[in-house]
């Protein structure tokens, strides 16, 4: 691939809900740019974008794909992003590199959940996007109908910018409206077409919407409409882009990718209509070495920058690297610092990616995407610089995980290697985690789904050869004492020859803090050099309580009598008489079970609200308070036991159709109730 200067690149991500048909338009581009001589299908297994074993068994991308094509003199890289929610990360590093976004939608499904969320995305960020109705050629597509859902739901922002020509499992091409220009299909390709006069009814009323658009983006141009005089094309253009670059139109374009139909037009109006580097805000960051404001432009004259925006795994090649140049060149050879580590690294082989095969290059520039192999202390986010002239960008934001699974080997002795695995498996992805739980000594993953989690463990057996069990987390319960008790516990035995002695009296009540230990002996019942001993045998006792065995918290021990002999009492006879002490004295302060409880919030539609509530009220929780988003969400707050939440990510997305999220942090331990406490003691016993 030739080098291309800065304001000939574009960087472009193409979103939408899963099975719209993202990979598929990247296939289409990169047969009519001649990168293949057949458009791959996804139940083949052969798209450049899915090259994961697990893309390919799954039928759906699990990874976003970097798809880089030359048109015309210009070069485009694709981001093509998973569409399945689990993925949201993958969709939002790639948001963070991207000048502009294609929405891509189904236009025999219309608006879905996944459409909302893409126009979300770029919303919040103020990004130039197209919308693309794929598979216009489908049984009973209306496409009146899907722009006037678009509309409802997005706004008047939505311009049609090309109008079908044929719908019903025959379309024959469209009517581009901006360059009043026709394409018809022959049956292997688009090809330019008159305009019919029968058309012009229909194509002439969103015409005039968009010179009407283009008049309202220039004080001069609204003068020339108001006066009856024609725009020049070159006006309709500019006047258009201005429009889109300032979110204000969102052009709507129509085809079928598997057919070619729409897609070079789209290709088209990348060149045209998407922002190059000129038009992009410059990127802001900090100097880290005084934490003032720094900026660089995407030009090759600023001092070098970059951003990681991905990191892939590879158990044979290493750790390779995307990263967007922002500003400078990249080349083979030089040292870059790492601010976030403080380190310098030394680049070596650059290349970059198409799916999973590299293309060699010598060097890099500002506006493009590169891959570099083997960088030592690079993690996803991280900024790369000219260490004279240092810059640090702010970090991708990823979702943290709100599905738990316990995570065993099917082999023994494979301890290790999941943990060294699941380490390297961080890496790739940020919206993964690994926790290991002390107290239950399990080693939990953690993700934003059950799918994502499923394919955390495959991933695990696929690059590092490890096959694991996925298990319920165990909870942390806790037990406690309701009452007071007041006993004694002695150990006395005699053998013969030295024995052992210990005599102790102990009151025990309930406390505010974990654990209170209180001495009041008078007249030397108890040698003060056997007191700590008894507070350490009580310690030790706490660690596994009288129910079920959990860890007791929220006691109190006052010892406060007790005996001893001169010869056979020891520190070892007073623990044990301590030890004693406390199995009788929590059985008798009537011991109850505590369960952690959780804070959770959720943000939902309020059409949801009320299944949302009844549902918590199932999970024994309740609701400390509701409050209306700016963006017409409603947030819940509530707390439930954690035993009630361990598939909550699941169900509410069931629950919502996907629209809703939620964040949940530990608030405190709540006594269990008596009908499920025996339940959990039973089973504990067993």
């Amino acid at each position: 691939m030739k080098h291309y200067i800065s304001d000939k690149i574009r960087n472009v991500a193409l979103l939408g809900h899963g099975g719209c048909g993202k990979t598929i338009l990247t296939e289409s581009m990169l047969y009519i740019t001649g990168v293949t001589n057949r458009i791959g299908k996804i139940e083949d297994g052969n798209t450049v974008s899915d090259y994961d074993k697990q893309e390919i068994e799954r039928q759906l991308s699990i990874n976003t794909s970097l798809i880089p094509i030359e048109w015309k003199n210009y070069k485009y890289n694709m981001l093509d992003t998973p569409g399945y929610f689990d993925f949201v990360g993958e969709v939002n590093s790639a948001l963070r590199i991207a000048g502009g976004a294609i929405i891509v939608v189904d236009a025999s499904s219309g608006v879905e959940v996944g459409t909302e969320k893409a126009w979300k995305y770029t919303s919040d960020r103020k990004m130039p996007r197209f919308i693309y109705l794929n598979k216009m050629d489908k049984e009973n597509v209306n496409y009146d109908k899907v722009i006037a859902e678009l509309r409802e739901k997005f706004g008047k922002a939505i311009a049609p910018f090309a109008i079908p020509l044929g719908t019903d499992r025959g379309l024959r091409g469209f009517v581009n409206v901006v360059d009043m220009v026709a394409r018809e299909y022959n049956g292997k390709e688009c090809v330019d077409a008159k305009i019919k006069e029968e058309w012009l009814d229909r194509i002439q009323p969103i015409r005039d919407m968009l010179i009407e658009s283009v008049a309202e983006s220039d004080e001069a141009l609204m003068e020339k409409f108001f006066a009856g005089e024609e725009f020049t094309i070159e006006e309709i253009h500019n006047g258009l882009r201005k429009g889109i670059l300032e979110g204000d139109i969102v052009p709507v374009f129509v085809g079928s990718a598997v057919n070619n139909i729409g897609t070079h037009t789209l290709l088209d109006m990348i060149d045209t209509y998407m922002p190059t580097p000129k038009d992009m805000k410059p990127y802001e960051g900090i100097n880290p070495k005084n934490e003032e404001k720094e900026i660089r432009n995407i030009n090759v004259k600023d001092p070098f920058s970059a951003l990681v925006f991905k990191n892939v795994v590879d158990p044979y090649v290493g750790k390779i690297s995307l990263m967007k140049v922002i500003s400078g060149e990249l080349k083979s050879d030089m040292e870059v610092y790492n601010p976030e580590k403080d380190e310098v690294e030394k680049i070596g082989h650059i290349f970059l990616v198409r799916g999973k095969n590299q293309l060699s290059v010598d060097k890099v520039v500002a506006g493009d995407i590169a891959a570099v192999s083997k960088l030592e202390y690079v993690s996803t986010g991280d900024t790369l610089c000219d260490k004279q002239k240092p810059i640090q960008y702010s970090k991708i934001f990823f979702p943290q995980p709100t599905l738990f699974m316990a995570v065993e080997p099917k082999s023994k002795g494979d301890e290790e290697k999941i943990g060294a695995g699941l380490n390297r498996l961080t890496e790739e992805d940020p919206t993964f985690m690994v926790q290991r739980n002390k107290e239950t000594k399990q080693t939990l993953i953690g993700g934003q789904g059950d799918m994502h989690i499923n394919v955390i463990t495959k991933k695990l057996k696929n690059k590092f050869g490890v096959d694991v069990n996925l298990v319920e987390q165990k909870i942390p319960y806790r037990e406690t004492i309701k009452g007071k008790s007041d006993v004694q516990g002695k150990h006395k035995k005699q053998s013969g020859g030295h024995g052992q002695y210990g005599d102790v009296k102990i009151r025990f009540e309930p406390a505010t803090e974990d654990f209170i230990f209180e001495e009041k002996i008078f007249g030397g019942s108890v040698p003060r050099n056997y007191i700590p001993a008894v507070e350490k045998g009580i310690k030790e006792c706490i660690e596994s309580g009288v129910l079920a065995g959990f860890p007791v918290v929220n006691m109190k021990a006052i010892l406060y009598d007790g005996s001893y002999h001169d010869v056979d009492s020891s520190e070892m006879a007073f623990k044990i008489a301590a030890s004693i002490a406390f199995k009788k004295g929590m059985e008798i302060a009537k011991p109850v079970l505590l369960e952690p409880v959780m804070q959770v919030e959720i943000i939902m539609p309020e059409d949801y609200m009320g299944d949302i509530m009844g549902d918590m009220n199932k999970r024994r929780g309740r609701i400390l308070g509701m409050e209306s988003m700016s963006n017409g969400n409603q947030k819940v707050i509530a707390e439930a036991p954690q035993a009630e939440l361990f598939k909550y990510a699941i169900d509410l997305r069931s629950m919502t159709q996907a629209r809703g999220s939620f964040t949940m942090a530990f608030a405190r331990y709540a006594e269990v109730p008596e009908h499920l406490s025996q339940k959990i003691v039973d089973s504990a016993k067993n």
